[in-house]
């Protein structure tokens, strides 16, 4: 059979764009590799992109060029690497809120599940429940007795509707089962800042930002998220040890690449992260944000996504939680 010359040139365009990210797979990495980070600079992804990015640029033997692109609640920055070419140059790096905005807006531009292949878990960030001085409650079941005695006559500040702060609260609330009324502000800072002047008793914020406070006795912690205390607030008890199972609103760092990425360069990006996050100097200066490192599997990270997706999208559901 005479094929013609038309059909012969689809065929073999299409056979190019089906295998030329595994042709290029096989010199991989050959050149820069873009590591976006959808969120202002000096904010936690932006930290941690930049304090592993050395190392992992000597194991690749190619620079790590982080590259901050904000806005839309990380949609933005999130967008462009759905869309980027599936080479392996192109990655993502994220926190819970990539994992909150499905369950939260409706025009989102991108499937997070199928359009992103998971690369590796990095780093978890515990969230530390901390009041004003002046509130009553010197622990978390006192504080829970007081929300039950008066349904929506406390308050809880955060960084605005639909912010990790917020759901963080509102999670507490469905499993303390009180009803703590919320208070939202233009950022976590302004929300923190608020507590310390005893404008709202009581926020959700990271270890790093509280524990100064803390220690010098202008807020008082009462209970943490993790499966464990914190290294870095070890006398902060767990919300479990407190008297409140099921309250995990930790921050999940991860980095992600485009759908289609060839799995050989997904499973090297993921040794090598594994061996900077093994280093003993970047486990110390990830702890010293408050933060524990994680690594593990690309699989073992589609697995808490799923869990940590299906988890938000009953808290919002709950709250009426929704933004357009």
């Amino acid at each position: 059979m005479k094929i013609r010359p038309g059909v012969l040139r689809a065929w073999l365009a299409v056979a190019l764009l089906t295998f030329a990210p595994y042709v290029a797979a096989q010199g991989w990495p050959s050149q820069s590799i873009h590591l976006i980070v959808p969120f202002a600079p000096g904010g936690g992804t932006d930290i941690l992109a930049r304090l592993m990015a050395p190392k992992l640029s000597a194991l690749l033997g190619k620079q790590i060029i982080v590259e901050d692109k904000p806005g839309a609640s990380s949609m933005i920055g999130s967008q462009m690497v759905a869309r980027a070419t599936p080479d392996g140059y192109t990655l993502l790096m994220v926190d819970s809120t990539f994992l909150i905005n499905p369950s939260l807006r409706s025009n989102m531009p991108y499937d997070t599940v199928k359009d992103f292949e998971p690369v590796i878990h990095l780093a978890v960030g515990p969230v530390i429940l901390v009041v004003n001085p002046s509130v009553p409650a010197k622990n978390l079941r006192e504080l829970v007795a007081e929300a039950k005695a008066h349904p929506g006559g406390l308050f809880f500040g955060s960084g605005g509707n639909g912010a990790s702060t917020h759901l963080a609260g509102e999670l507490f609330n469905l499993a303390a089962g009180v009803k703590i009324t919320h208070v939202p502000y233009k950022g976590t800072g302004e929300a923190f800042a608020a507590v310390l002047a005893n404008q709202v008793p009581m926020t959700y914020t990271g270890i790093s930002s509280a524990r100064p406070a803390i220690e010098s006795e202008r807020l008082r912690a009462l209970a943490v998220t993790g499966e464990h205390r914190n290294v870095a607030m070890p006398n902060v008890p767990t919300f479990a040890e407190a008297g409140v199972p099921g309250v995990d609103s930790s921050t999940h760092w991860q980095i992600l690449a485009p759908a289609g990425t060839p799995r050989s360069v997904v499973l090297r990006l993921n040794s090598d992260i594994n061996k900077v996050l093994a280093d003993p100097q970047i486990k110390t200066r990830v702890r010293a944000l408050g933060y524990e490192v994680v690594g593990g599997t690309p699989e073992a990270l589609a697995a808490l996504n799923k869990e940590e997706i299906a988890k938000w999208a009953k808290v919002i559901h709950a709250a009426h939680i929704s933004i357009q």
